[in-house]
C-alpha cells in the first residue's frame, strides 16, 4: 500500500481513539460528574451528532482547499478538542469539548476515503477504504482498552491526555508523507455537489448505513455495564475483552474489504444480515463469562465487516460531481447510527425493560437497514430492465 494510505491510516488511528474511548469511561465519569449512566452515554451521542453536522459542512467549506491543509488543520482541531475534555470542570464542558472534536472527524475520514480509492488500481478501492479504516480498528484495538485502564487507574482525564499525545503524534505523520497538492482536477461548483443528494440510490445507501449502525451502537454504548451487571464480570475485566472486541473488528474490517472487492451489494446484504444476527443473540449469550466474549468478538467480526462494503456502496452511486462530500455524509451517517443507537439503548435501560433487551432492540434496528439494502438491489436491478425495454 502506499506510504500516504498509511500515513492516513496514522490519523484514523487518532481519530477513532478519541470516538470510541469513552465508552470504557462511562462508570467512571458518571460518578465523578454525577450524571447518570444514560447521561454519560450521550457523551457519545453527542459526538456522533458533531460529525454529522460538520462533516457535510467542513467538506463544503474546506472542498477548494489543498487537502494536505485541511487534513492537518483537522488534526489540531482533533488534539486540542481533546485537551479541552481533559480540563472540563462539569458535563456540560465535557460535552461542548467532545462536540468540538467530533468537527475533524467525518470530513477526515469522508476525503480521506475517497483519496484512498485514488492510491490504488480500481479493483482494490474496496480494500484500500478497508486499509485506511484500520486505523480505527486499530483505536478499538489498542486505543479503547488501554484507555479504559488509564481511566480505571489514574481517571478519566489522563486518558484524555493520553488521546492529545496521539494527536500530535498523528499530526507529525500525517505531516511528513502525505503529498502537498490535489490529484483530482479543478473542484465542481457547489450546486454539482449537491445535486448527488438528489440521487435515489446515494440517499439508501446512507439510511441503510445510520441503521444498520444504530443497532450496533444500541449494544456497544454500553457494553461495560452489560458486562458487569449482566455477565457479573469486574470493571477490571472490560478492558482484555475490549481489547478482543478491536481485534473482531480489525478481522472484520479486512474481510468486509475483500468480500466488497468480489461482490459489493450481496457483501452489504450479507454483512448487514450476520450483524443482526449477532445482536439477536445477544440475550443468550451475555449471560455466562465464555459466550460473552464470544458474543463481544462475533460483535467486533460483524459490525466492521459492513464498513467498507457501506462506504463503497456509497462511494459508486455519487461517482462523478459531488464524492467527496457523499463521502463524508456516509461518515456522518456511520455517527448518526452511533448517536440513534446510543439513545435507543438509553431508552431501553432507563424506560423500557432494561439491559437485557438491548439485543433484541438492536437486532431489529440492523434488519430496518438489511430492508433497505434490499429494496436498493431491486432498484438496481429493475434500472437495467427499465433501460432495455427502451432501447426495444
Amino acid at each position: 500500500m502506499p506510504i500516504a494510505l498509511l500515513a492516513l491510516t496514522a490519523g484514523a488511528f487518532g481519530i477513532g481513539t478519541t470516538e470510541f474511548v469513552i465508552m470504557g469511561l462511562l462508570l467512571q465519569v458518571s460518578a465523578d460528574l454525577q450524571v447518570s449512566i444514560a447521561a454519560a452515554g450521550l457523551l457519545i451521542s453527542g459526538y456522533a451528532l458533531g460529525v454529522a453536522v460538520g462533516a457535510p459542512l467542513l467538506t463544503i467549506a474546506t472542498r477548494r482547499v489543498p487537502r494536505k491543509t485541511v487534513l492537518l488543520a483537522l488534526m489540531a482541531i482533533f488534539t486540542l478538542g481533546n485537551v479541552a475534555c481533559a480540563l472540563a470542570a462539569n458535563y456540560e464542558m465535557l460535552m461542548a469539548a467532545r462536540v468540538v472534536t467530533s468537527l475533524a472527524h467525518g470530513t477526515f475520514f469522508g476525503v480521506g476515503s475517497v483519496v484512498a480509492t485514488g492510491l490504488v488500481p480500481p479493483e482494490r478501492r474496496a480494500s484500500a477504504i478497508a486499509m485506511m479504516f484500520t486505523g480505527l480498528t486499530a483505536a478499538t484495538l489498542l486505543g479503547v482498552p488501554a484507555g479504559a485502564w488509564l481511566g480505571l487507574h489514574f481517571g478519566w482525564r489522563a486518558t484524555f491526555w493520553a488521546v492529545a499525545l496521539i494527536g500530535v503524534a498523528a499530526y507529525a505523520v500525517l505531516a511528513l508523507f502525505v503529498p502537498r497538492g490535489r490529484a483530482d482536477a479543478a473542484p465542481s461548483s457547489l450546486r454539482e455537489e449537491l445535486a448527488v443528494l438528489g440521487r435515489p440510490q446515494v440517499l439508501l445507501g446512507l439510511a441503510m448505513t445510520v441503521l444498520g449502525f444504530a443497532g450496533l451502537f444500541a449494544v456497544f454504548t454500553y457494553v461495560q455495564p452489560l458486562l458487569t451487571r449482566l455477565t457479573g464480570l469486574s470493571e477490571a475485566a472490560v478492558s482484555p475483552i475490549l481489547l478482543l472486541f478491536g481485534g473482531g473488528l480489525a478481522l472484520g474490517n479486512l474481510l468486509g474489504g475483500k468480500l466488497a472487492d468480489r461482490a459489493p451489494m450481496p457483501s452489504v446484504l450479507g454483512t448487514l444480515m450476520a450483524l443482526a444476527a449477532v445482536l439477536g443473540a445477544m440475550q443468550w449469550l451475555i449471560h455466562t463469562p465464555w459466550s460473552a466474549v464470544l458474543f463481544v468478538l462475533l460483535l467486533g467480526v460483524a459490525s466492521f465487516a459492513t464498513v467498507a462494503p457501506l462506504q463503497l456502496r456509497v462511494l459508486d452511486k455519487a461517482a462523478g460531481a459531488g464524492q467527496n462530500l457523499a463521502s463524508s455524509l456516509n461518515i456522518a451517517a456511520f455517527n448518526l447510527g452511533n448517536a440513534l443507537g446510543a439513545w435507543v439503548g438509553g431508552m431501553v435501560i432507563e424506560r423500557g425493560p432494561g439491559l437485557q433487551a438491548l439485543g433484541w432492540v438492536a437486532a431489529l434496528l440492523t434488519l430496518a437497514g438489511l430492508a433497505l439494502a434490499l429494496w436498493s438491489r431491486a432498484l438496481d436491478r429493475r434500472l437495467p430492465a427499465a433501460a432495455a425495454t427502451a432501447c426495444a
